[in-house]
């Protein structure tokens, strides 16, 4: 069994820094790639007329957002990791990692939570560049959004599955959710009132 305590002295150490940036470096180039390919693709018209080099240009920026923060960013500031290899038959197996114990402990919250909220918000955002352009009738555009829609919903994916566990976890949590909702709609119809009739109204009593 996995020992979730923290050293003596280590939990002075972890609420001081808490607020700090531990990694300073990763957290900058965790949100330099996605921003500065959302930028290039939203002032690429301003710069150039060539489809092609503002194509270019957008996909090598979100092919280096993928590769760093599939294997340098996730690792280090949430302590999470998800992989693929092949076997000797030649069938592929993904396999979804995450820290356990006193190193899960020492995360740094600010730096998750900065991992995360760009995480989110940059697929959601690309979402609506999609409907966007889909709108207007740029359907060249499309291809280069549906790229980056994919890219940034792989690591989305890979790492939910690694912060939820297996698919009978992320099940298991939402049937939770479902049964919670269930129960309280319930416990909110038994409990409610039930409404009065108007006082003001005339009765047949003479």
């Amino acid at each position: 069994m996995d020992d979730d305590t923290i050293a003596f002295g280590e939990e002075d150490e972890t609420s001081q820094n808490s607020n700090k940036l531990k990694h300073p470096y990763v957290t900058m180039f965790h949100l330099a790639f996605r921003i500065s390919a959302i930028i290039a693709y939203m002032l690429c018209g301003w710069f150039s007329n060539s489809f092609i080099t503002s194509f270019v240009v957008v996909v090598l920026l979100l092919s280096m957002d993928f590769w760093t923060v599939k294997n340098i960013t996730g690792r280090l500031m949430v302590g999470l990791r998800w992989w693929n290899y092949v076997d000797d038959n030649g069938k592929s197996h993904w396999v979804f990692e995450s820290r356990k114990g006193v190193q899960q402990n020492r995360i740094n919250t600010t730096e998750a939570r900065i991992f995360w909220l760009a995480l989110i918000l940059c697929p959601l955002l690309w979402s609506v560049f999609f409907v966007v352009a889909l709108f207007s009738l740029r359907f060249k555009w499309l291809l280069l959004v549906c790229i980056a829609i994919v890219l940034n919903g792989a690591n989305l994916y890979g790492y939910v599955k690694c912060k939820m566990g297996n698919d009978k976890n992320i099940s298991a949590a939402t049937s939770d959710f479902l049964r919670k909702q269930v129960i309280q709609n319930v416990a909110s119809m038994m409990t409610r009132s039930p409404p009065t009739g108007n006082s003001n109204e005339p009765t047949n009593v003479i």
